[in-house]
């Protein structure tokens, strides 16, 4: 949620490497600029935004939109014919695509290889143009397009659309591009310039790279495939399958901006298909993926069986989700735990890689607790999106649905379990699943450790005079470390907290919910089996996707073979 500002006297030079006639020279083009999120609109009734959004949901819903597989800036189709449906409806088809196959993926290779070192020439100042001129496009243009699509494609309310294809997605273009600014500045120290002059410039990998996104944050496929590409590399972009129409609008306004041909390839494809044709190849330079442990697993064990036949070592760039927990200290205020938890589990119906689905809570404060979770989950109206008072709405899917409705019926059948409110699903129209919020005597009960990913919440109460030893338990119960939030206003507590979870959790909340991040403000990733935290949002995630070269430039020829101390 970034703008990106020109300085009013704009700014200095900043050192870009780029060849030119033999040497580095700075690329006076390429100016400071100031950043800031981009404001999250509102929605109110009767607003400008609220009638645009509400004619974009009309116009994308009354249609099935056709979406090629897009090499090289040529359009193709199979015979394998897939559609996008609305989660809420899913008699609905939204979108109708097609996969690519084994040959395809392999000429999607061979065109990003071949297009790499082009665009790779083309000076950093021209490429965050494009950047910024998409950012623009987004932010105006076409914000109610790719809010539209994600509402219906991927069943996000008003908000959680705004926050994610609208905001977050213009901050990943203009947070990276900012730090891609700063980055450049640094230059390694020449001790003496009219001796030798030292210089680092950034280029892209060597072959090409694979992004694999995921359904539940539009925001998430155009980093993935944007961001390697704004730092000089070429990309197969598989998008998701039940993402497939917000991600088609964001391939189109990076092209509309002016990404060339071939940079990113757009090929929807089956998993098990694209990972391997992409393992195999020789050119594969990077993975970069969100989306689940076995499949991360799958494609890192693909890499090292293939390890000797590839150009580079493959960087492999992955984020897995979590089991995210809420730690409630006997000092927390209980509105906030109950208002904060009801929005952290429940919103967008827990498919958020950071969604609460553990918590722990002291024996004292639980009655109240429990009352305000149970009257708040009551209140929650579950429906269609487009009715902008709904506060969440259906699972992505049926393999979705049928998952987490395992655990709902596993709580019925199970006597450590109680399910103290929801419970009920149906998928008759569309995959919905009423929050649910299950009591556990058993911390380790599977419901407790494994990852759900849905709205599904279970609660361990513990004695106060247990506080460590529960503690200790949120770090060894499961084998993820994404996300977590601590509540209390026991400063004790609070730095013992601190040092209990450091390695618990890669985003960390005191007094506020596991959920929200924030481009610029909190980089995100986790650690353990929830990736390999490479802090999408930050300042270190550009130096993942480039490859830097150090030159040293010499003015002063060299005549002796000997030191001087030699002949002394």
């Amino acid at each position: 949620m970034l703008r990106l500002m020109r300085n009013a006297t704009g700014g200095s030079a900043v050192k870009s490497c780029v060849r030119c006639l033999g040497s580095v020279v700075p690329d006076p083009n390429l100016k400071d600029f100031d950043v800031v999120n981009e404001p999250i609109l509102t929605y109110r009734k009767n607003s400008e935004e609220r009638k645009a959004l509400q004619k974009a949901l009309k116009a994308t819903a009354s249609k099935c939109e056709e979406v090629p597989i897009v090499i090289g800036g040529k359009e193709y189709k199979t015979d394998q014919v897939m559609h996008q449906v609305m989660p809420h409806d899913h008699q609905h088809k939204l979108a109708k695509f097609y996969y690519a196959d084994k040959k395809l993926l392999e000429k999607a290779i061979k065109t990003a290889v071949e297009a790499q070192p082009k665009w790779d020439r083309v000076p950093f100042s021209e490429r965050l143009k494009m950047w910024e001129c998409a950012a623009d496009l987004m932010a105006g243009k076409y914000r109610q397009e790719l809010n539209s699509a994600t509402m219906l494609g991927q069943a996000k309310t008003a908000i959680q659309a705004e926050i994610d294809s609208a905001a977050e997605l213009i901050d990943f273009l203009r947070i990276h591009a900012y730090f891609l600014k700063e980055c450049v500045k640094y230059q390694p120290i020449s001790e003496d310039i009219k001796v030798t002059k030292n210089s680092m410039r950034y280029r892209g990998f060597d072959g090409f790279i694979a992004a694999v996104s995921p359904f539940n944050f539009t925001a998430i496929g155009g980093n993935l495939a944007y961001t390697p590409a704004m730092m000089g590399n070429a990309v197969l972009w598989k998008p998701s399958d039940t993402a497939l129409l917000s991600n088609w609008r964001i391939f189109n306004i990076m092209r509309e901006a002016g990404v060339p041909d071939g940079v990113v390839n757009f090929v929807p494809a089956d998993g098990p298909v694209f990972g391997d044709t992409i393992t195999a190849s020789p050119h594969l330079a990077a993975i970069n993926f969100t989306g689940s442990v076995p499949t991360f697993s799958r494609l890192w064990k693909q890499v090292g069986n293939n390890i000797e036949k590839y150009n580079n070592f493959p960087r492999l760039i992955g984020e897995c989700g979590g089991k995210n927990f809420h730690f409630v200290h006997s000092s927390a205020d209980v509105q906030s735990v109950v208002t904060s938890t009801i929005r952290s589990s429940f919103e967008y119906s827990g498919q958020k890689c950071s969604a609460c689905s553990r918590m722990y809570v002291p024996e004292s404060l639980w009655p109240k607790i429990k009352e305000g979770l149970i009257s708040e989950v009551q209140k929650l109206k579950i429906g269609d999106v487009q009715d902008m008072s709904t506060f969440t709405s259906a699972v992505i899917d049926d393999k979705a649905f049928k998952r987490i409705t395992g655990y709902i019926e596993h709580a019925k059948n199970s006597s450590n379990l109680e399910i103290i409110a929801g419970g009920t699903y149906s998928d008759s129209k569309g995959y919905f699943i009423n929050p649910t919020i299950v009591q556990s005597k058993d911390p380790l009960d599977r419901i407790m450790t494994e990852e759900i990913f849905g709205p599904l919440l279970t609660i361990y109460v513990y004695k106060e005079a247990d506080l460590s030893e529960t503690m200790k338990l949120v770090n060894s119960s499961t084998q993820f470390a994404l996300t977590g939030a601590v509540f209390g206003q026991d400063e004790e507590f609070i730095n013992c907290a601190m040092e209990e979870f450091k390695m618990a959790a890669g985003n960390f909340y005191i007094n506020d919910k596991s959920t929200g991040s924030v481009v610029g403000q909190q980089p995100f990733g986790g650690g353990r089996k929830s990736g390999t935290n490479d802090k999408a949002g930050g300042p270190h995630y550009i130096l993942r996707w480039t490859s830097p070269q150090s030159i040293k430039e010499t003015f002063v020829p060299l005549r002796d073979v000997n030191y001087p101390y030699m002949s002394e």
